[in-house]
Formats: structure tokens, sequence, C-alpha cells
């Protein structure tokens, strides 16, 4: 008699309301550089050798929104959307419900929705240890000391926190014991009982039974709060964009570039790039041929022309800009106005006579701000203000085009090495500069993205801890003068 294959199923849990959140949507739903948290989360499950089914646990409301995100992405492994209760132990009871027909051996991943940083070796490592034991969770040593209080908030005890560990998700089971747990849950009238996790629920109903822990990652951060999806989108770009090894340039060979700003600095670093790496570019500023992106019509003539032969304008990349440094009080208004036109208005300007051509291409609008628009900066207050202002009409129009398949992204560079800094700063430590050929090099790569939203933030690397060795990746990239992220 052959031996049935013990499958392994991934239930995501994606039925909370969100209500710490604040937003218009549940949070699993809320985007994250143009696709749904939930949609990253089941990613991994798809893409996991390990993961032979998924079921996933939602709102009754949010069904149909499931089934969309799961055509869209070609989702094979769903095989059932399950609606939810009004916690946590009610969903998973709903999930268990599902998965009636499948043997007791069936080993059972648990995760969070909106966890959507797990990581493929988190999900072998449960696996794994579900050979062993009955049940496992994943835990994340604890950097803070832990403080259990009384009811009136004065504090009981300190444990020893070499001993303390956070849990995370997901949380491993053989089918048959988290149903036994279950089933007493039920069985005692225990389903209204607030239980945090289902390791919790196990240990409570089971006594005895040994759970096992797997280590997580402080990356695989669970998204509650508004500043945990700031983080989220961080953690995103540093993924997405730290690609110097991995990124397909020659994805670039014949499409058609156009660059405001391509005479010098950065946007002739792009342009150089592009170039050579078999793109047809079309550069535009006031001093190469006239183009004033503080002018809505010469923008819109000039991709007007560019387009007449028929073919599609793939990419426009925003690099214009002006700077004069000096206090406000003592600015001509003259400047404070070219200042505002080309940073601001201009790149509202390239926006929009942009869209029309990249709603033919599907393509991908980048705009650059620079590392001072996280705060007002002495001496150039209206450059740094037109600088933020760039990065919100970024996000903005990556919501608004996102139904349009138009990609949005915002480049923002540390201090770069480039003539309108050298006019404004004089002579600086070449070492403390980005190189323009590193900040070109990742705006085309963020052009290659198949996301939108991001706000990528390009950095000098700073030293490492460890020593880098001759011939190393890190040692070659360090030896060209073009330091990462």
């Amino acid at each position: 008699m052959t031996k049935h294959k013990t499958k392994t199923i991934g239930v995501i849990l994606a039925a909370g309301d969100g209500t710490r959140f604040g937003a218009s949507v549940p949070k699993q739903f809320t985007k994250l550089a143009g696709r749904a948290v939930l949609d990253y989360t089941i990613d991994v499950f798809e893409k996991s050798s390990l993961i032979d089914e998924i079921v996933v646990v939602t709102k009754d409301d949010y069904i149909g929104v499931v089934e969309n995100i799961a055509r869209s992405s070609g989702w094979k492994k769903l095989k059932s959307i399950v609606v939810g209760g009004k916690n946590r132990t009610e969903s998973t009871l709903a999930a268990l419900e599902a998965l009636s027909a499948c043997p007791p051996d069936t080993k059972v991943l648990i995760h969070d929705a909106v966890r959507p940083f797990v990581t493929n070796t988190i999900l072998n490592d449960c696996i794994q240890a579900l050979e062993q034991f009955p049940a496992v969770d994943t835990v994340v040593p604890s950097s803070d000391t832990i403080v259990t209080v009384q009811d009136d908030d004065l504090v009981a005890a300190i444990p020893d926190r070499s001993k303390i560990r956070r849990g995370q998700t997901p949380q491993g089971f053989r089918l048959d014991i988290i149903r036994q747990a279950y089933t007493k849950i039920i069985e005692n009238n225990y389903s209204d009982k607030t239980f945090t996790c289902d390791c919790g629920v196990v240990m409570a109903m089971l006594p005895g039974i040994q759970v096992a822990t797997v280590p997580g990652s402080a990356s695989n951060i669970k998204i509650t709060e508004p500043i945990d999806l700031f983080l989220a989108e961080k953690l995103i770009q540093s993924r997405m964009v730290d690609l110097e090894d991995t990124t397909d340039f020659a994805k670039l060979q014949g499409k058609r570039l156009v660059i405001f700003g391509g005479r010098s600095g950065i946007g002739k670093s792009i342009r150089d790039l592009a170039l050579h790496c078999g793109a047809e570019v079309f550069s535009a500023s006031r001093s190469e041929n006239s183009v004033d992106v503080s002018d809505a019509r010469s923008v819109s003539h000039f991709l007007d022309r560019i387009a007449a032969d028929g073919k599609q304008i793939d990419a426009v990349i925003n690099t214009s800009g002006v700077m004069f440094r000096e206090p406000l009080a003592q600015a001509a208004s003259e400047r404070i106005r070219e200042m505002v036109e080309t940073n601001y208005l201009g790149a509202i300007n390239v926006a929009t006579a942009s869209r029309q051509h990249l709603l033919k291409s599907k393509g991908c609008l980048v705009n650059f701000s620079s590392s001072s628009y996280t705060r007002g900066r002495a001496l150039y207050a209206v450059y740094s203000s037109t600088k933020a202002a760039i990065v919100n009409l970024s996000q903005a129009l990556a919501e608004e085009w996102i139904a349009d398949g138009i990609r949005v992204h915002c480049i923002s560079p540390e201090r770069t090495s480039t003539p309108m800094r050298r006019q404004n700063f004089g002579p600086e430590d070449s070492s403390t500069l980005l190189a323009p050929e590193f900040v070109a090099q990742k705006t085309l790569q963020a052009v290659l993205l198949p996301n939108t939203g991001l706000v990528i933030d390009v950095r000098i690397a700073r030293p490492a801890p460890e020593k880098t060795t001759a011939g190393t990746p890190s040692a070659a990239l360090a030896s060209s003068g073009l330091e990462g992220l």
C-alpha cells in the first residue's frame, strides 16, 4: 500500500478590520508600492516549493477583493477563500472547517496576512520542525527588557530577557493537534476567550504538548500602526532597489526614454548609461534645446514631437531643478519664483504632459527629490520645501495612476557631485558625495521595477563592521567609487 504524501497548507488570516490602523480599508488590503499587503504575503507562500495549498480567511465583504487579487496575481495554490469570524480564534476555526477533509498528518502553517516580509527560510524551518514536533512557533529575541505589571500598573516582575522571545508568525501544527485544541475550545465554551495566537490555544487546551521554536526575522514585521506602513515601504524599497548583481539592464534595449534636465549632472549620467544599455534617449533642457519645464506648452510640444513617429515613450525622467542657497529674508522674489516654478510646477507640467504617452506604453514616470525633503534646511528653505512637495506629488500620482498601469517613483539622493552642488557649496571632499553615475544606475533600476510609488533614498554606504576582502562584490563596489545604498 502506497503511503500518501503529507501535504503542507498555508492558512493566511486576513479577516482583521484594522481598527488601530485608521485606514479606509483593512490594513491587509492597503497598498504597498502598488500592491496590496496581502499580495506580498501570499506571494511568498505561492513561490515556496514546500507549500502545496493556500487557504485565505477574510471578511465577507472582501471575498471579491481577494478573488480579484488572485486573478491578477496568477495564484495557482489558492484552494479556498473562507469567511472569518469576529476574532482570531473564530477565524482559525473557520479555516479548520475548510480543512475538514484533510488527513490528520497534514502540516498547517497559520500566518498573519499583515506580515508581508515572511521569508522562504522561515517557512522551510517551520515545516522541517514539524517533522519532529507537533507544533512550532516563530520567534525572535527581545531587544527590550520586558516588564510585567499588576492591575494598578505597578511593576510585578522583570523576567530574564535572555529567556524572552517575541512571537511572530507563521505558527505550524500537525492538523490533528490544532483540531484537538480547537475542539476543546468549543467543548469548554472558550470561543469568546481572547487568544493572541494559535500556539497559545494549543498550550492552553493541550497541556504537555511540546511547542518547538524556529528563528524569525527582524524584518518579519506586523503592519499594525500607520508607522508600520512607512517602515514596510522602506523595506520594500531596500529589497527592490539594492539590485546591483541582479538587475537586467539589457531590458532597456530599444526602450524610449525622455530625460528632462539631461544636459548635465545626474540627468546626463542617466542619459549616458541608458544609451550604453541600448535605449533610445531624448534629452531636454533650457540650455540644450530651449525646453523649459516651467512652461507647460514647452513640455507638451517636446513630448508630442518625440511621439509624432508613432513610437511609444516608455519612461519619462525629470531631473530638472534649480537651487539658490541664501536666507529666505534676503532672497530675491525672482529667485524664489524660479525655484518654485522649475522644481515644483515643472514637475506637475512634466507629469501632466507625460500621462497620455505613458498610458499607451504602461510606462514609468520618475521624479527627483533630495535628501533635504525630510526636514527644512537653513539657507535653502524654498529648495527643501519644493523637494518635499515632489515626494508627496509622486506618491499621490502613483495612487491615482495605478489603475492606468502607469508606475511612478521618486528618487531621493544624498549629496551628489553635480555642477549645481558645486555652484552652491564650493569644493567638497569627494568621498562624502555620491557619484552621479551611481544615482543614474539606481534610477534606471527603478524604471525597470514592476512596482509603483517607491520613494527611493540613494545613500552613501557607511563602513560595515566586518572587513571586505579584495575580489568580493562589496570590495569591487568600493573600489569603483560607486558606494551602495
